[in-house]
């Protein structure tokens, strides 16, 4: 926000006497005489450009003497600025990829779209910001997927648009494959079909044990049941405690059919439904036992309401410093003023020289 000020404005009070000066001196001016036996013969002739002009002189005086007494003033232009300093958050996201991600029962702009599709699609409002959420500018970030392994697949970071990059590379096991691809890679798929919600816990607060801030955040999404890896929810959310991390949980969806998508031998895909459990009671104890809180999220509109909830639980700590740094303008009315004075003095000692 800029601003204009005077340094020192009472030079502004002289202005006045160098009015009244030059009236004085314009006065005294005009009573200058010589004895002419007769005007008129004069009368007559035409008022030239050069006498019109000399009625200016005076004028150019005024005006430098008055910008002379503007630069003493010392005017100055101020951009004042509202500086944050601000003490970022360490929020470690993770986020189940396992099969039952792959659920349709999500919507997003009016088309069916499938779990992680809408949670990519939240997060990265999350952490740019849209609606109500203000966006997570300040704070550093990593990412942690899992299904039957937990892998970091981003470490803590402050640019987000290369974790909102690695985010949307992020996919359901098998997801892109046909039928014939699917079969080949079968055993592989059960397996990262699995959910390890111990192991990806775990291995976020491992991520986070790097993190130099105070508050170090993990946010634990999931839509199903730990069936795989070597931790069990509970016990990592012990280390969690220790290590005084804060694990926001969010349970994705609800125990019952939801449709999924399916293709037949001659590729055609259709929708099946299948069971899927969400394991609401373990998530809800990793919240109580780190300190932090359980949601469920069975839609976007309601998995945003949760980021927005926890978008105000968590805030970055700022302290506001209010300064304005000052460019002097003195030159801007003392060059012009130097160039009038010069060009008033010339005229008079040349061209409109007056005698007496």
């Amino acid at each position: 926000m800029s601003g204009f000020r005077f340094h020192d404005p009472l030079w502004l009070a002289a202005l006045i006497p160098v009015v009244l000066a030059l009236f004085w001196s314009a006065r005294m001016r005009r009573r200058r005489y010589l004895l002419f036996s007769s005007l008129e013969g004069l009368k007559s002739l035409p008022v030239t450009l050069a006498q019109r002009l000399k009625r200016l002189l005076p004028w150019l005086r005024l005006l430098g003497l008055a910008l002379i007494v503007l630069a003493l003033a010392r005017p100055q232009e101020g951009r004042e600025e509202f500086r944050v300093r601000t003490e970022g958050i360490a929020i470690q996201l993770v986020i189940d990829r396992s099969g039952s991600m792959a659920a349709l029962d999500f919507q997003e702009d009016g088309e069916r779209v499938n779990r992680l599709t809408a949670v990519k699609s939240v997060i990265r409002r999350f952490v740019e910001g849209a609606g109500d959420l203000e966006g997570r500018p300040d704070d550093q970030l990593g990412l942690v997927v899992f299904g039957g392994y937990a892998e970091s697949r981003c470490p803590l970071t402050l640019d987000h648009g290369a974790l909102l990059k690695v985010l949307e590379r992020v996919q359901i096991p098998g997801e892109g494959l046909n039928a014939k691809q699917r079969n080949l890679a079968e055993h592989y798929l059960a397996e990262e079909a699995a959910t390890a919600i111990g192991d990806a816990l775990a291995l976020g607060v491992r991520r986070l044990q790097e993190a130099p801030q105070k508050s170090r955040v993990l946010i634990l999404l999931s839509d199903g049941v730990s069936n795989a890896g070597v931790l069990t929810p509970m016990q990592a959310a012990e280390l969690a405690r220790t290590e005084r991390v804060k694990v926001y949980t969010i349970g994705i969806g609800s125990s019952g059919m939801a449709p999924f998508a399916m293709e037949d031998t001659f590729g055609r895909v259709f929708l099946r439904p299948q069971a899927v459990t969400l394991d609401e009671t373990t998530l809800r104890q990793i919240a109580e036992v780190t300190g932090g809180r359980y949601f469920n999220a069975r839609d976007v509109e309601t998995l945003r309401q949760v980021y927005e909830q926890i978008d105000q639980l968590e805030k970055t700590e700022t302290e506001g410093v209010v300064y304005t740094d000052y460019r002097e303008l003195f030159e801007w009315a003392l060059l012009p003023a130097m160039a009038f004075l010069l060009l008033e003095l010339l005229l008079s000692a040349t061209r409109f020289l007056t005698l007496p």
